[in-house]
């Protein structure tokens, strides 16, 4: 009898490996999102096994196995040899108990003993096809109805992506669990003031951190951006902090007629560890997407207390709570609005930094990571 709860334990323990090519494919949010959750479990969860099966070997988890499976796109087909062949056979060798897939795309193959667990960031190639390449659209609608009927346990990131995902998909209702997001450490107020001048930001700015893409709905924002330069007589400039996306062809003709463009800069890829100072330093931080599964540059603005002007769609209220502004990502009007109250109430702004902060204090990769480690727990 004694040695029972020992025995217990050893039962429960799981040995899980994680598709963690997100790690070296890319760098936008399903890269924080993996990188983030692994990092937070290797360091909370002292109970089960990790396995990382990634593009290649990083020292960033010491203690964390890793097993490499290269990547030649180049060579027609190979990504399909290592989805749906090479990944299968490596996991049957490593005798897992449980596959997590984080870019929601398998895993395959799998023997059933294994346990499927799919995380749903977001369904907007189901949703909104228009606005993702038709490979992607194709590979989600042919697989993805498949995918969500053979897992065990799916994870998504917000209340609204479960709420999608059940639209979509009927009867996955059980297998659902939202697990929120965290925020990174570096995203806290940061008045350093080298990168404010090395992007020649030394005036008041409004600032939008994303890809240039539809979807981001730029265009609604430059169009209150000229209702504002109109309306008051000080500038205030505007920052588009990010990459050049797909079809932004009438974004960049936008910012190429906008009668204010010379107050409008471009900064392109912004290093993360520079984020926090123009997070921290903005009049006001502007998000008017027209579709998000969580809102990560939303929850990093808010933890460096810039006060957030966010899109009403989706997930974003969830994440800015009561602390943000909102207005319909249609409605330039009351975007414009906004920032002309923002802008001439400095005691306003003061408040709303206090509302940022106190709000993405709700979110932590530690949460997200005990979440996920209670959602394991079901499977055994």
């Amino acid at each position: 009898m004694i040695f029972w709860p020992a025995i217990h334990l050893m039962i429960n323990d799981m040995k899980i490996a994680i598709l963690a090519d997100p790690l070296d494919g890319q760098y936008a949010g399903i890269h924080v999102y993996t990188r983030e959750l692994i990092d937070a479990l290797n360091q909370f969860d002292k109970k089960n096994e990790y396995v990382l099966v990634r593009q290649k070997k990083g020292a960033e988890f010491p203690g964390m196995k890793q097993v490499v499976v290269p990547n030649f796109p180049v060579y027609t087909g190979f990504q399909v040899l290592r989805v749906f062949f090479l990944f299968p056979l490596i996991l049957r060798k490593l005798k897992v108990d449980a596959v997590v897939e984080p870019a929601h795309f398998g895993p395959f193959n799998l023997p059933k003993r294994m346990k499927r667990i799919t995380v749903i960031h977001d369904l907007t190639p189901i949703k909104f096809p228009g606005l993702h390449r038709f490979y992607s659209q194709a590979l989600q609608r042919i697989f993805l109805r498949g995918i969500l009927k053979r897992a065990h346990l799916i994870l998504t990131n917000s209340e609204n992506t479960s709420r999608d995902t059940l639209e979509f998909y009927p009867g996955s209702e059980k297998k659902i669990k939202r697990i929120y997001l965290g925020k990174e450490d570096i995203f806290k107020p940061d008045f350093h003031s080298e990168t404010i001048s090395k992007f020649g930001l030394d005036e008041p700015y409004f600032l939008f951190v994303g890809t240039i893409e539809p979807r981001k709905n730029l265009l609604v924002l430059l169009k209150a951006y000229t209702a504002f330069r109109q309306a008051v007589r000080k500038p205030v400039r505007l920052i588009i902090a990010g990459q050049l996306g797909w079809k932004a062809e009438p974004e960049m003709e936008a910012l190429a007629q906008h009668p204010f463009k010379n107050d409008i800069v471009i900064t392109g890829y912004v290093k993360r560890e520079e984020l926090p100072v123009l997070y921290t330093n903005a009049r006001a931080f502007i998000y008017p997407s027209k579709y998000e599964g969580f809102g990560l540059p939303v929850l990093e603005a808010m933890a460096c207390g810039a006060p957030c002007l966010v899109s009403d769609s989706s997930s974003l209220p969830e994440v800015g709570g009561e602390a943000a502004l909102y207005f319909s990502p249609a409605d330039s009007d009351k975007l414009c609005s906004l920032m002309i109250a923002v802008n001439a109430d400095e005691g306003k702004r003061d408040e709303m930094r206090k509302r940022s902060l106190g709000q993405a204090e709700k979110f932590s990769w530690k949460k997200c990571a005990e979440e996920f480690m209670d959602a394991i727990e079901t499977l055994t």
